[in-house]
């Protein structure tokens, strides 16, 4: 079998500053792959070129086979197959948790509502959230708000799933409940790009993990070689840091 994503030559920037610089990355179906490596080394913005919410300056993303980063590809018809959760939640505050969760299944995949409403509901039950079907997002904590927004990436049933930093805006002790959904996501063979500050978290889940600095990947392994035995300085000076 193909690798489901292929990143070569990845390169952006800003102006005259550089944020992705050379990036190459191959993902299988089923891996889960964790990026960490300090603010600024460019984690969000490589999640951000894969779901083509920004345009690349050089270099080619294919995805299923077929070259995502050609700019006649419709980036609509991309993302109906790449769910995303971002660090800010970004649910619609005028809609019920339900409505957020179905919205997109109903006006991009065509399901209709009954169907769509029975399955948001059984993922919302998985999540502890079958009771907060009928509320708005302000009703919500800030756990439970990324938990429904967890849900309403995985309403689409999407073939690859980006995590940009999605405990970061969360106190603490709410990590560890938003962090289990995934992880149990993980186990049952959601293929998943994190990016992530939690590095207990990336050595327990991820079968590979990317070390960014500066926009280039500057190392990349199994989490036991990369958190034991990283090979550059640069990657040991990272870990003495937050471990």
């Amino acid at each position: 079998m193909s690798a489901l994503v292929e990143v070569s030559g990845l390169r952006k920037s800003y102006d005259d500053k550089v944020v992705l610089d050379d990036v190459s990355l191959t993902v299988q179906h089923h891996d889960v792959i964790c990026l960490i490596g300090s603010s600024g080394s460019g984690k969000s913005t490589l999640l951000r070129c894969l779901n083509l919410l920004e345009e690349i300056d050089d270099g080619v993303i294919t995805f299923e086979g077929r070259e995502i980063s050609d700019p006649r590809v419709d980036p609509r018809e991309v993302r109906s197959r790449i769910g995303m959760v971002f660090q800010a939640y970004n649910l619609f505050p005028h809609l019920t948790v339900l409505e957020n969760c179905t919205l997109a299944p109903r006006l991009v995949h065509g399901v209709r509502r009954a169907d769509a409403d029975a399955h948001a509901r059984e993922l919302l039950a998985r999540f502890g959230l079958q009771d907060y079907a009928a509320q708005h997002p302000d009703r919500l904590s800030g756990g439970q708000q990324q938990r429904a927004a967890l849900v309403r990436a995985m309403c689409t049933s999407p073939t690859l799933l980006l995590l940009d930093e999605i405990t970061a805006a969360l106190d603490p002790e709410l990590v560890g409940e938003v962090l289990s959904i995934v992880r149990s996501e993980a186990e049952a063979g959601t293929t998943m790009i994190i990016a992530t500050h939690e590095m207990d978290f990336a050595r327990d889940v991820a079968t590979t993990v990317c070390f960014l600095h500066e926009g280039r990947i500057l190392e990349q392994g199994p989490p036991a070689q990369i958190f034991t035995a990283p090979r550059e300085e640069r990657t040991r000076q990272f870990l003495r840091r937050v471990l």
